[in-house]
């Protein structure tokens, strides 16, 4: 199950990684978070960490889904170490990408779009960021970013800037399952390169791209996940 990121979305950013001859013969399942791309966008869901957990924990009982790996890049790691808390009896493993593992730091996108109400990101900051998007030439996120609710993207980016109770990396070194963490070679240097092993999470970079990795090089993702998750397919659970 592939969760995608802030300001993104699964049908956008995962058909192209899901469809490598690498990931071949395994069921992919790709999300769109509520609140963006082709989901629903009630104004009355709370769109936080949690709640987004919470839905997918539905998702996966209602699919009767066992023995399975989680997926998540950036602001989707978060949520899928919340949801590998939830289902860690059902997981096979959790592979994450650049993922939110501590509170959005001041330079993260993020904790910009938090640091404004709610009220006035809704007026005129998500018109404002995708503006500023498309002038730095972003314009992949910017076009996913107009398929958002402006309130579920704020309320995400809330809840990122807040962080989680326990913090996403406790989660991480807690979940007794196997865990791989990837690493865009362009994001380099990046502290959880050495700091991820010495709690028995595998790191591999992935060579060429950057924090959009997904986009940048889907065959090089693919290629990836099929490594971390190679050695777990004899694993009993």
């Amino acid at each position: 199950m592939f969760i995608h990121g802030h300001g993104c979305s699964g049908s956008h950013d995962y058909p192209q990684v899901a469809t490598q001859p690498g990931l071949a013969g395994r069921r992919r399942i790709l999300v769109d978070l509520l609140g963006c791309g082709y989901s629903d966008r009630p104004n009355d869901f709370g769109y936080r960490v949690s709640d987004h957990a919470a839905v997918l924990e539905e998702l996966i009982d209602h699919l009767d889904l066992s023995d399975f790996v989680l997926f998540g890049h950036s602001a989707g790691g978060a949520i899928a170490l919340e949801l590998g808390r939830r289902v860690e009896n059902r997981l096979r493993g959790l592979v994450l990408s650049e993922s939110n593992l501590d509170p959005s730091p001041p330079d993260a996108g993020s904790y910009q779009v938090a640091s404004q109400s709610e009220e006035a990101f809704i007026e005129h900051g998500y018109t404002q960021l995708i503006a500023a998007a498309r002038s730095a030439g972003n314009d992949n996120w910017a076009s996913t970013v107009t398929h958002w609710s402006p309130r579920a993207m704020w309320r995400l980016a809330d809840s990122l800037k807040r962080g989680q109770q326990p913090s996403g990396r406790h989660v991480l070194y807690d979940l007794n399952v196997p865990r791989a963490y990837l690493i865009g070679e362009n994001s380099l240097p990046d502290h959880d390169q050495a700091e991820l092993p010495r709690h028995g999470i595998d790191v591999l970079v992935v060579p060429a791209v950057g924090h959009s990795m997904a986009w940048e090089d889907p065959t090089a993702v693919a290629t990836a996940i099929a490594a971390a998750t190679a050695p777990w397919q004899s694993t009993t659970r």
